[in-house]
């Protein structure tokens, strides 16, 4: 179905399709041509834009980071006041947006993942930039050493993507993965790191 678009917003009209058509059929399923079709414009049309099939996978991979970065630092800053139910509120935001985007989230992070562009490089740092400001009001609050405060938010990171994983992959319900963001939580707070 074409969508109607005005100078200069070709690029997010292509994005925007891209993305339904990897949450209806998966990355395999996208192609410009088939892209440039749907936004009722030439087939060359997309190449303005992505010069290749890669640079749109990218240019997804880019943009699906960002949208996670800032889902997480709204989530986390709806509760500014208690630093467990920040991480929670994070680590469920996290959750609830992989469950509702498998697809870009699997894409995200296989993205060239041994040379990124610089753009996916850029966008995937933002997202463990938000992982480090939380876990910088855990120091703040003098919950969080400030030593461990990387380590911290390295770990949670990873944590909260193998629970994500696992809800991807049907092996549990995301009302099964928030006992277990707040047993993770619970040993962040009360468990030391071993010294490295």
């Amino acid at each position: 179905m074409s969508r109607p678009f005005h100078h200069g917003n070709l690029r997010a009209v292509l994005l925007d399709e891209a993305t339904a058509v990897l949450r209806e059929h998966g990355a395999d399923a996208l192609s410009l041509r088939d892209l440039a079709r749907r936004a009722g414009v030439s087939h060359g049309a997309p190449r303005s834009h992505f010069v290749d099939r890669r640079a749109l996978l990218d240019a997804l991979a880019e943009r699906g980071f960002l949208r996670l970065a800032e889902t997480i630092r709204k989530a986390a800053e709806s509760t500014p006041d208690d630093f467990a139910r920040s991480l929670h509120a994070a680590g469920s935001a996290y959750v609830a947006f992989a469950a509702a985007e498998p697809a870009l989230l699997d894409l995200m992070f296989a993205a060239k993942v041994d040379s990124p562009s610089e753009t996916v490089h850029a966008a995937a740092a933002q997202l463990f930039l938000v992982m480090s400001d939380i876990m910088a009001t855990g120091v703040a609050a003098g919950v969080v050493a400030a030593h461990e405060a990387d380590r911290l938010a390295l770990l949670l990171s990873a944590t909260v993507q193998g629970i994500a994983g696992l809800v991807t992959s049907r092996r549990i319900t995301v009302a099964q993965s928030e006992p277990l963001i707040a047993d993770a939580i619970a040993l962040f707070l009360f468990h030391k790191l071993p010294e490295p």
